[in-house]
């Protein structure tokens, strides 16, 4: 994917250096070189407003730079340099150098670190969490997989201790009742 002389990795950016190059092209159509005032106040304004980023669109503004670099009626602390908004390293195999950002990955190290960042963080978050939950099933009154016998044995307990109250009610109340019949009652 091709445009301006460069090849681009993706469509994106081909898209948005065709859009800079029909930029180039109004400004130029419009733009009065007899007057390096104008030329400047474009050339910051298009610096300011980061009008352009795509190697088309930088190198027409260095071609702005130039011409009012050569400009007897602009002062050279008055002309701003270039802004760039990628991130450049040296290549480790051929010492020339390696953009890191191709592809439109961005800086690959700050992605990686910020990503591994995150994921401890939720790491961390995930196992407060389950030890969280673990202690809550440990200690919880309702039966779950880790105290299901032990609620069991104290569910059973507790009926086995009602209904042994329960009987030696019920037997306490058969001798009363046994006591107070009449003695020709019993017999029977």
């Amino acid at each position: 994917m091709e445009t301006g002389g460069f090849s681009f990795c993706t469509e994106k950016d081909v898209r948005l250096a065709q859009a800079e190059q029909r930029k180039i092209e109004y400004l130029e159509a419009r733009i009065d070189y007899t007057r390096p005032e104008s030329i400047l106040h474009v050339y910051d304004s298009a610096i300011r407003k980061q009008i352009f980023q795509t190697p088309v669109g930088l190198l027409y503004l260095k071609k702005l730079q130039e011409f009012l670099l050569k400009s007897p009626n602009i002062a050279k602390e008055k002309i701003q340099p270039i802004p760039l908004y990628d991130t450049y390293i040296r290549g480790a195999g051929d010492g020339g150098p390696n953009r890191e950002a191709q592809a439109g990955q961005g800086s690959g190290n700050e992605r990686m670190k910020t990503g591994l960042q995150i994921s401890v963080i939720l790491n961390v978050m995930l196992v407060v969490a389950l030890c969280a939950i673990m202690l809550l099933s440990l200690t919880g009154d309702r039966a779950n997989i880790f105290n299901y016998e032990r609620a069991l044995q104290d569910r059973y307990a507790a009926w086995d201790q009602e209904l042994t109250a329960r009987e030696k009610a019920v037997r306490e109340k058969e001798r009363e009742l046994s006591m107070e019949q009449p003695d020709g009652l019993q017999d029977e």
